[in-house]
């Protein structure tokens, strides 16, 4: 008889468990595949080693070094992809629901990766400029800085997603430099402890930056502080109890919550049966009734239809939903698998049996449901569910009750805004759906729907071709809703990772400022000599290096052979007469040509250790330049980014900003911008 592994968590900096306890089962099966462990945490251990050994050793890397790191790991985990697909199965999970909680884990680490590169600096200070002055005579100026806590992150997840639910809190919270202690769901944690096991062995975590708890959390939350963050995942009960945790009141510990709602989708009155539209919306809602058996927290509950389209709208899902093949997913053909756990099978019945109270079951059990498979019998299957509900207006359950798989209700509606009240009935939700042919009905719904929810997708079929889909949370976009989904936002680009820093306000000179951010702040101290930047490696580089350029007069020849090379013959550059009505009274230059001059003032012509100019950034054209007006610029290194990248011929390269002030004869500022560089490095 094969031994059943006992699950260990990982605390301390060492795998803990070896006594049995809790036994999990397999959801095709009810065949019992590992135990929790007996032993107890000493959580005030874990807490220690999380603050005193985390915390350094991630702060010992900078932003830049971290999202490298990220990087790095995606890769690792991508390469042994199929030990977890293995385990995956166990969970009921096909290899469709299996490639979004995987490789959608491992490719929200390649996200945050590349956003953390591109939007982070190389240091662990982010400024959240621009500076403003404080004072009249600009020795006085504040800004905002965000930085890492000092804390730790306790992630507290659910069952449906056991890999991406810890990868996408813990990409963010790893960039802003938090150590992380992992709790997930215990019914699926089996597949989570390898995963953790994985992430351990590649080696490329700092000591102290992950653990991973298994079962209780004991007196964890008990012990954490003012500089620490907790996040939740699940039930919306649950949320609201540990939002009211009392050491989390006491020391207005950050929490997060990302709960169960009643997402909606929306056929628009716009939409009939012949449209692809109406295919869309069909297809969307069978895809969100049966993608991981139901279990998302983004999956489409409510179905709101015009009334006229209640009856075409059932009937074409009844069809679809007929032939979806419920089983064993290694099985061939089969396209929905388990529930996971019998514990989620009998909930949602239950749920079933509230929600139809009062309405209409129009597909389920009684429609040919037989899972296929050796074992299934015994397997945590529920038939795929269509519900109705022909007045949504006095139905409260359909806008309480919801039920955590492959279950939701039609909703009939009469004209849009009753559509709108309808969906606003979730008191919250992640996600909605509006499926229509017409702009003017988007631009009039979508603001209502944004007001209770999270996101909001537009389907229609311009969209389709590249549309990720109603349940899809991007890296991106913000994950999370208002009210009943709990009010908080998970992923969302480098927004996620702000939410894990601390934000102050600094004031002082503009020196001090830009000794602070570690970026040049307009009226500090600069450093000129006789060397230009441009001549200057990367490591040569210093925050604050600067030239001032000589001064070129503007001539009418300018501005002629300027229109004359770009084809902008605008009234204002070349209609004397007209311009004189203008607010300027006179013919300007364009602005461009001023750009371009500045750059020709600026520039050091020579190969040399500037490779490319990339971008340009906060243009703004501020006073007009007139012909016989004289110019010169300013040129400072604003800030340095080191993303420890090499070309094809293995040079070493950073990215460097340039502050660009434009000035004239009476010193006033007539553009301002920055430029970015690729520069290389000596070595």
């Amino acid at each position: 008889m094969t031994q059943v592994a006992t699950l260990q968590s990982f605390i301390g900096g060492r795998w803990i468990g070896s006594e049995a306890a809790l036994p999990l089962r397999g959801a095709l099966n009810n065949a019992l595949i590992y135990h929790t462990h007996a032993e107890q945490i000493d959580f005030d251990e874990a807490v220690t080693y999380a603050r005193k050994t985390g915390v350094p050793a991630l702060m010992q890397m900078d932003f830049q070094q971290r999202a490298a790191r990220l990087k790095a790991l995606a890769l690792y985990l991508l390469g042994r992809k199929e030990e977890l697909y293995a385990i995956s199965h166990l969970t009921g999970a096909t290899r469709a629901d299996s490639w979004v909680d995987i490789e959608g884990g491992t490719g929200t680490l390649f996200a945050y990766a590349s956003m953390g590169s591109r939007e982070l600096p190389s240091s662990n200070v982010l400024h959240e400029g621009p500076a403003m002055a404080l004072g009249k005579s600009g020795g006085f100026a504040g800004t905002h800085i965000l930085v890492p806590r000092g804390g730790l992150a306790v992630h507290i997840n659910a069952f449906n997603f056991p890999i991406w639910g810890l990868l996408e809190k813990f990409a963010p919270s790893f960039l802003a430099a938090m150590p992380c202690i992992g709790k997930p769901a215990t019914a699926t944690s089996y597949l989570t402890e390898a995963l953790v096991r994985m992430m351990h062995e590649s080696g490329l975590l700092p000591e102290g930056a992950l653990q991973l708890v298994i079962g209780s959390t004991g007196d964890l939350l008990e012990r954490v502080n003012g500089a620490d963050v907790v996040t939740f995942t699940g039930s919306a009960d649950t949320a609201a109890k540990l939002r009211a945790h009392r050491n989390l009141i006491a020391n207005s510990v950050s929490f997060t919550a990302e709960a169960d709602s009643l997402n909606c989708a929306i056929l628009a009155p716009d939409v009939t049966p012949d449209d692809a539209e109406f295919d869309l919306f069909i297809k969307e809602v069978a895809r969100e009734m049966t993608g991981k058996a139901g279990q998302k927290c983004t999956a489409i509950r409510r179905i709101l239809v015009p009334q006229a389209l209640v009856d075409a709208v059932g009937t074409r899902l009844r069809e679809r939903l007929a032939k979806v093949s419920v089983g064993d997913p290694s099985v061939e053909g089969v396209r929905m698998g388990a529930l996971a756990s019998k514990d989620q099978q009998r909930d949602v019945a239950e749920r079933v049996a509230l929600l139809a109270q009062g309405n209409e079951v129009l597909f389920g059990e009684r429609d040919g449901f037989h899972p296929v498979g050796e074992g299934v019998s015994e397997g945590a299957f529920h038939a795929p569910t269509l519900l109705l509900c022909r007045d949504g207006m006095r139905n409260d359950a359909v806008h309480d009750v919801e039920a955590f798989g492959p279950v939701s209700t039609i909703i009939s509606y009469n004209g849009i805004e009753q559509a709108m009240m309808l969906a606003a009935r979730g008191r919250g939700s992640l996600v909605s759906t509006l499926v229509t042919r017409d702009p003017a009905t988007a631009a009039y719904a979508v603001p209502m729907a944004a007001a209770s929810h999270g996101r909001v997708l537009i389907l229609e079929r311009e969209a389709a071709v590249d549309s990720t889909g109603h349940g899809s949370p991007l890296p991106q976009l913000k994950h999370g809703g208002p009210g009943r989904a709990g009010g908080g936002e998970e992923l969302g680009g480098i927004r996620a990772v702000r939410h894990f820093l601390q934000r102050a306000a600094v004031q002082g000179s503009p020196t001090m400022l830009a000794a602070v951010t570690g970026e040049y702040v307009r009226g500090a101290r600069v450093q000129e000599s006789e060397q230009h930047p441009f001549r200057k490696y990367f490591e040569d580089l210093n925050m604050g290096d600067s030239l001032l350029t000589h001064r070129r007069t503007v001539s009418e020849a300018d501005i002629v052979n300027f229109g004359g090379v770009s084809g902008d013959y605008f009234y204002m550059h070349f209609d004397e007469i007209a311009a004189k009505d203008t607010q300027f009274g006179k013919r300007i230059a364009h602005g461009y040509f001023v750009l371009s001059a500045a750059a020709g003032l600026f520039v050091s012509p020579a190969p040399g250790p500037v490779l490319a100019n990339y971008g340009l950034d906060n243009l703004r054209f501020i006073t007009p330049v007139a012909i016989g007006d004289t110019i010169r610029a300013r040129l400072t290194c604003k800030r340095k980014v080191d993303r420890n990248r090499t070309d094809d011929k293995g040079i070493g390269q950073g990215v460097v900003a340039w502050d660009v002030q434009v000035t004239n004869q009476n010193d006033e500022l007539v553009a301002s911008y920055d430029i970015l560089t690729l520069v290389m490095k000596r070595h």
